[in-house]
């Protein structure tokens, strides 16, 4: 028999993580500042801030929000504010004379840590201080688990699956662009999609403001 719920819930998580939002953008926007290393340090941060979430929303971040209301205020604020300075500093980056060497060089110099800690920490922020990320795992996922009687190892399943697929597809941005990278390195080119990802992000930004 086919499991109606974990098949909706495959529908709905899959069209949902193929929606490029804030996290995609986070990681399109640090492969063009330092290349592959550094993007999949962002799609890595924010598979860890997918994870976190889903391991609070497991142990009770609903009562939390439920009882102390403003804190989802707070986390809007923050994320809103915090992809508005992202979205800037894209549109800063996509405008200022490029450097001699390509951001790939990154991966071979000494500064490949710092891009990877920079990668990752844009990465897990981003998701940290999204509250569409905290909606998912606290409202939509418990959607899924109506009348499961084993719902504790379904949510775990459940939750595994949307972080593993995100990963997935952020990787998949990060090999794409890593591939063409010839193309994107051209001032022209690299302009306009620094642009473009400023441009989302400062978007996103403003419809997370909008929502509180």
């Amino acid at each position: 028999m086919i499991d109606q719920q974990f098949a909706a819930y495959l529908v709905f998580t899959t069209l949902l993580v193929f929606t490029p939002g804030s996290a995609t953008a986070v990681v399109v926007r640090n492969v063009l500042d330092g290349g592959r290393r550094q993007g999949m340090a962002a799609a890595v941060g924010a598979a860890a801030g997918n994870t976190t979430y889903a391991v609070l929303a497991g142990v009770g971040l609903a009562s939390l929000f439920a009882h102390v209301p403003a804190a989802f205020l707070v986390l809007r604020v923050v994320g809103t504010a915090y992809l508005a300075w992202l979205g800037v500093r894209s549109l800063i980056a996509a405008w200022r004379p490029q450097p001699a060497v390509l951001p790939g060089g990154l991966e071979r110099s000494g500064a490949a840590d710092r891009a990877t800690r920079e990668g990752f920490s844009q990465g897990l922020t981003n998701n940290l201080v999204n509250p569409a990320i905290a909606t998912f795992y606290l409202a939509v996922v418990p959607s899924f688990l109506n009348g499961a009687s084993t719902r504790t190892s379904r949510y775990v399943l459940f939750a595994a699956i949307h972080v593993l697929m995100a990963f997935a597809y952020h990787s998949g941005w990060v090999w794409a662009l890593h591939a063409l990278r010839t193309f994107w390195s051209k001032p022209a080119a690299r302009r306009t999609l620094e642009t473009l990802t400023g441009v989302a992000l400062l978007a996103l930004a403003a419809k997370v403001a909008g929502a509180m």
